[in-house]
């Protein structure tokens, strides 16, 4: 536990003039797990931390992306993290620090699976990096891809209750592990907070295929944990549905929970479409202003000029 404090003592310093510069850096925690924080010149008052959990497989520059050259990894034009983060910067007059996680299975959920103390060990990952950023006025935003949900949901079995700090919760076609015991600390964290707001992407996996063969079970994907989900807030919200084309929405009448769905009749596999094409922008502009300001979800992407 001292070599921790040292090592986070080091990196509160590293930070603090990462944070004053404008930098991207990384450094590790409990010998497996890779934390890279994307900062900007601080600038305005309050600040987002945004903790991305990494979707299985994927490095965190590959998450990132980048314009692809002759002979790149194909997972480089699937996210796009960063360009759409930057494109966030100058909708939003908030600083705004992403927090990439990564481990070295390339896996949350195995990674759970190698840590019996994994519910500790997530909370100090989180609070150790909460503590770094030098602001008075933050506030935090959970955010997962793929198996990234899973360390989502490892964060909620430490917690007797979701702190207030946490503002946003949201999973981008990440929901596999939900189940109705989660239900209560998301009722609870909403009631008590008017700013909480939940937001899950989901596709209807259920009946994607390939080579010509089901990817999920019918009750094992997130079309499926989606609507559990759904349903068992039913008892405490009412939700309005729209629908535009494949995508079918779902509001709660207070606009704190929002479910983002798209029908899949041709039996495909949107499981990364849904980051691409605007996702990880959408998570974090719904319910605010910008709401829809010069991008569309499921659109074209938006964010172009911004990918480096």
């Amino acid at each position: 536990m001292k070599s921790l404090k040292f090592t986070l003592l080091i990196q509160l310093f590293l930070f603090n003039f990462c944070f004053a510069q404008s930098k991207i850096d990384s450094f590790r925690i409990f010998n497996d797990v890779k934390i890279t924080l994307d900062v900007r010149k601080y600038k305005y008052t309050k600040t987002v931390l945004i903790f991305y959990a990494l979707p299985n497989g994927n490095t965190t520059a590959q998450t990132m992306g980048k314009k692809l050259q002759a002979g790149d990894d194909w997972h480089y034009d699937i996210q796009h993290i960063k360009a759409q983060t930057e494109f966030l910067r100058e909708k939003l007059q908030e600083n705004i620090v992403n927090s990439y996680l990564e481990n070295d299975y390339k896996s949350w959920p195995t990674w759970k699976q190698k840590h019996g103390d994994y519910k500790t060990k997530i909370q100090i990952i989180v609070d150790s990096v909460f503590k770094l950023v030098p602001s008075k006025t933050k506030t935090v935003y959970l955010n997962g891809h793929s198996g990234g949900g899973s360390f989502i949901f490892g964060y909620l079995d430490g917690l007797q209750k979701i702190p207030s700090i946490i503002e946003r919760i949201i999973f981008l076609d990440s929901d596999y592990g939900y189940d109705s015991t989660y239900t209560s600390k998301f009722i609870s964290w909403l009631a008590e907070n008017k700013k909480a707001t939940l937001t899950v992407f989901a596709y209807n996996d259920s009946v994607a295929l390939y080579n010509g063969k089901p990817i999920v079970s019918e009750k094992g994907g997130t079309w499926y944990r989606s609507h559990l989900m759904m349903e068992n807030f039913k008892k405490n919200f009412s939700f309005v549905q729209t629908r535009n084309d494949s995508l079918i929405f779902y509001r709660s009448s207070n606009n704190q929970i929002a479910l983002f769905l798209k029908t899949n009749p041709e039996r495909k596999i949107f499981h990364t479409q849904q980051v691409e094409l605007n996702g990880f922008i959408h998570s974090i502009l719904y319910r605010t202003k910008k709401e829809n300001e010069g991008y569309e979800y499921f659109g074209q992407r938006a964010y172009s000029k911004f990918i480096e």
